[in-house]
């Protein structure tokens, strides 16, 4: 597997597990340990959404062109 592939999946998740850390959590919680599990899906969230952005310029950068074929029959 290419390193752009890899670093997509690693990405998708990172920001699927964002979304349950940030989503099992109710809203309003006065515990300091329940607002840093959701504060930590935040993070890992949008940290995956970067890698993913990453992964696919990766992908991007390292493709191969198909070679020019000229023509030059007339």
């Amino acid at each position: 597997m290419k390193t752009g592939m890899i670093n997509i999946i690693i990405g998708i998740v990172m920001f699927a597990t964002g979304l349950v850390l940030f989503y099992s959590i109710e809203l309003g919680q006065t515990d300091s340990v329940l607002r840093f599990i959701k504060n930590a899906g935040t993070f890992v969230g949008l940290s995956g959404m970067g890698v993913t952005l990453a992964g696919i310029l990766l992908y991007l950068i390292n493709k191969k062109e198909p070679p020019i074929k000229e023509n030059l029959d007339i």
